[in-house]
């Protein structure tokens, strides 16, 4: 099982994995461990992250970057308006939101944010398996903390689409709470005091503080806070429109005139604000052929930086003083201030932050990957194939949220706030209404104003299948809500308690004998049954958070319901049995039996299953489009490749293999392939430019070959001369009776000597007739036939040549023998045949009446 996290930020992305017991951040192909939220479209197929990016100029009206904050908005959204003046690409309105336009396959095409995120999250996923050498499919990932319902949603489905199951939404800061808190071997006791530490995370698009408890192997978040409109793009920004404003004094440009010019100058702008904030120097800037082929040159420091960013740098107090606020948390109580996010390198932004607590800022996390790797973290946790050590994690509710319920009318018959700012979560709430008919539910957030979302509407929740009660009096409706361990909240479940007549001396007889009675009475001890809706506050239950209607009564109930009939003939059976006395008449008897009713969702952020499923779909399609242009394209490198390649080696090392005749014929058909290459042949199939190279190679690797096997054959040769040499030697030293080669039969010797002789005359032979050919002539002799005779020559010698000498043994039926023999005249005591018969004087005096030493031939036969 695979533990990925992925931190998918605004600007950049990155991913970190579990595995050989830590958390560790993989790199891309391009070994970088960022990839770029960018992706790019192109007539044939798609690109996305450094790819993608480097195609931002050329390519700028199809591809897509700053899309994170579009999910779960509208077209007509304040935000999606402000922005599109800003953007290459243009945006359309969607079924589901805002959508991006642009040419793919030769065509328009609109995709929805949720696409565009799927696909970055394909090449997220694709990058992890290659790293982890197996499939990828649950996962962690990462929001801001300041994402609604519609936009957590919204990320969810991107996920669904990509072929991901998101195991949890994480929020930013609690995820690198996590990956700060759970190395900690020093955090106090549950007992004690918690350790308080605020992280101040600001990114290229957002600033996000929160405040968090810490004991040992727990966390949780007290209050978070945030600017979603204060972050790195935004002092991007004041550069960009300070050196328009230059450029127009000093060169007559209007920058903003020109998408690509602006977007040249927000990337030198970044890297400028980089440059500053690590130098506080004079840095210059210098662009070339920015504009109608002028040259640009400007100049920042940063002291003058930082009293442009003046109003923004304001900013960086709110977030933190509302945490405070929120928490009632004096500065004394604060033990650490964690700082992450790319943005929190420049200096004025962390002076504010240090200044504010009154204390120096800390960098024990990585700035960049903290939210990947507490993401990981929390994926290790979650999955069962990864032991990790036990850390609670409670999150919080960043706005709140009330239910208001309509009459059968329509009209708004009252509200409740069901979860306030910062309540703990994931948390389930049971709510009691009594109804006599269907009725509906709808949740907002109570106070929009405070939202990055324009809307503050949740959804609809239409509890179905009410009726009134045998007698007349409403039913009981129990309505479960809560909030997910994604941060989404739901209605998740309702059920109604139903009256049921039975007859009394029927349920008497039901109560006696135990297995006759059904068991449909709910129980309710310990719950405040409150009417007209008000909430019933009870511990955390764990929820099924999921939406889709169930049926009005259960299989399991309906079994029970079934149950009377049966357990009434069974009763009386088995009452007949005990007793002849008539029963008393049948009264009347109320029972309670509980009812599961369909909830009607109508969620602001709703993709259909139908929906969900085409795009899936749809992405499949793409990637398999992806792999046949990426396998075309290769086909045609490959192709490009060798024509340059053979037509340098033609005039150069492979000259001397080749006839003239042939060489001019070559080379036509290299100049006619590179030209058909550039012209007709830019835009085929991968099989036309498989079958182009094979008709190249027909004539180009008889020259490569007769220069690869003049190149390769002294060599060969030459190892085969030095065996036979070394065979040959080993023959005389035989025949001159060297003492170590005694053993080997005459015949074998001299069929090593044959052999030698057969092979050397053969390589003796290849040699001369090979030297007598010309270069560009096919050779006689191959390396391949060269090692097979090097081959030949160590099977038949080497095993004669190396045969061992025999050894001479006792036979083992004499040894036997001599065991028994001597065991017998040693009067059975210790066993002979575990010693040496041969070297053990004791046993040699056991045998005669010789004393150790002396001349006997008594034993001889044991030598």
């Amino acid at each position: 099982m695979s533990v990925v996290g992925f931190d998918i930020g605004s600007q950049t992305c990155y991913i970190a994995i579990a595995r050989a017991g830590g958390i560790e951040t993989i790199a891309n192909e391009f070994s970088d461990r960022c990839t770029p939220a960018v992706v790019s479209f192109g007539l044939k197929n798609r690109t996305v992250g450094v790819a993608a990016k480097n195609q931002l100029i050329t390519n700028t009206k199809n591809t897509i970057i700053n899309f994170k904050r579009f999910h779960g908005r509208a077209f007509n959204d304040p935000l999606i308006q402000n922005q599109e003046a800003k953007l290459a690409y243009d945006l359309v309105p969607t079924k589901t939101g805002v959508g991006m336009k642009v040419m793919y396959m030769d065509k328009e095409q609109h995709f929805s944010v949720e696409q565009i995120t799927a696909m970055l999250l394909t090449k997220l996923k694709e990058t992890a398996e290659s790293n982890l050498r197996k499939p990828v499919f649950d996962c962690v990932i990462s929001v801001p903390s300041f994402f609604t319902n519609a936009e957590r949603s919204s990320v969810l489905n991107a996920a669904y689409i990509a072929g991901l199951n998101c195991l949890r939404l994480m929020n930013d800061t609690t995820a690198a709470s996590l990956a700060y808190g759970i190395y900690k071997a020093d955090l106090p006791a549950l007992e004690e005091k918690p350790k308080i530490v605020i992280f101040a995370d600001m990114g290229h698009s957002a600033f996000q503080v929160s405040a968090c408890a810490f004991n040992k192997g727990n966390l949780k978040v007290l209050a978070t806070a945030f600017d979603p409109h204060l972050g790195g793009q935004d002092f991007d920004e004041v550069l960009v429109e300070y050196f328009c404003s230059e450029f127009k004094t000093k060169y007559k440009l209007i920058v903003k005139s020109k998408i690509r010019a602006l977007l040249r100058l927000y990337q030198e702008c970044e890297k400028l604000k980089k440059l500053i904030s690590a130098n506080s120097m004079d840095i210059p800037l210098n662009i070339e052929c920015f504009m109608n082929d002028v040259d640009v040159t400007g100049k920042m420091n940063r002291t003058h930086f930082e009293e442009l960013c003046a109003s923004l740098l304001k900013r960086v107090e709110a977030p933190l003083r509302s945490v405070m606020e929120q928490t009632q948390l004096k500065l004394a109580d604060i033990n650490a201030v964690e700082i992450i996010g790319g943005s929190t390198r420049i200096p004025a932004v962390k002076e504010r932050i240090a200044k504010f607590f009154g204390k120096a800022v800390s960098t024990t996390l990585n700035a960049d990957e903290a939210m990947a790797r507490g993401c990981a973290l929390q994926c290790a946790i979650l999955s069962p194939a990864f032991k990790v050590r036990e850390f609670s994690i409670t999150d919080v509710v960043p706005f709140p949220i009330s239910l208001k319920w309509n009459t059968e009318t329509g009209e708004v018959e009252g509200s409740h706030e069901v979860y306030c700012r910062n309540h703990a979560a994931p948390f389930s709430k049971v709510i009691t209404f009594y109804r006599e008919s269907p009725f509906e539910l709808e949740a907002f957030y109570c106070n929009p104003q405070t939202l990055p979302y324009s809307e503050g509407k949740i959804g609809q929740f239409i509890i179905q299948d009410v009726l009134p009660q045998i007698d007349g009096e409403k039913s009981k409706v129990k309505v479960n809500v809560g909030v997910n361990i994604h941060g989404i909240f739901s209605v998740s479940t309702a059920s109604m308690t139903e009256k049921v007549k039975v007859e009394e001396n029927e349920a008497t007889m039901e109560t006696e004998l135990g297995p006759c009675t059904p068991d449909t009475v709910e129980n309710i001890e310990n719950k405040t049954q409150i009417d007209n809706g008000e909430t019933e506050v009870q511990p955390q239950i764990q929820l099924d958070d999921q939406e889709s209607p169930q049926s009005p009564v259960s299989p399991e109930m309906e079994q029970e319901e079934n149950k009377p009939e049966n357990a009434e003939t069974n009763c009386k059976s088995n009452n007949e049995k005990k007793t002849d006395q008539t029963p008393d008449p049948k009264k009347p008897k109320i029972k309670l039996k509980t009812i599961h009713l369909p909830i009607e969702a109508k969620l602001v952020w709703q993709f259909g299953k139908d929906l969900l499923d085409m795009c899936f779909e749809k992405e499949g399609d793409m990637i398999m489009q992806d792999k046949l242009e990426k396998e075309r394209s290769h086909a045609k490198n490959v192709v490009e490749e060798y024509i340059y390649d053979f037509r340098d080696k033609l005039y150069g090392p492979f000259e001397k293999f080749v006839s003239t005749k042939d060489q001019t014929k070559i080379s036509t058909l290299l100049s006619e392939t590179g030209n058909w290459l550039y012209e007709d042949g830019e835009d085929q199939t991968k099989q036309v430019y498989v079958d182009k190279l094979l008709e190249l190679k027909k004539l180009g690797t008889p020259v490569q070959d007769r220069y690869l096997e003049n190149e390769i054959r002294p060599k060969a040769f030459d190892e085969l001369e030095q065996r036979l040499q070394h065979y040959t030697k080993l023959v005389g030293e035989s025949r001159n009776n060297v003492e170590k080669y005694n053993h080997i039969d005459v015949s074998e010797i001299e069929k090593v000597g044959k052999t030698v002789n057969e092979i050397m005359e053969w390589m003796n032979n290849a040699r001369d007739t090979q030297a007598k050919l010309n270069f560009h002539q096919d050779p006689v002799v191959h390396v391949a036939e060269i090692k097979e005779k090097q081959k030949e020559l160590d099977n038949i010698c080497n095993p004669i040549v190396t045969k061992p000498k025999a050894k001479v043994e006792v036979p083992k039926e004499e040894n036997q023998s001599m065991y028994s023999k001597m065991n017998s005249k040693n009067g059975g005591g210790e066993p002979m045949e575990n010693k040496d018969l041969a070297k053990d004087p004791e046993i040699l005096s056991q045998n005669c009446d010789c004393h150790p030493g002396d001349n006997c031939t008594t034993n001889m036969d044991m030598d």
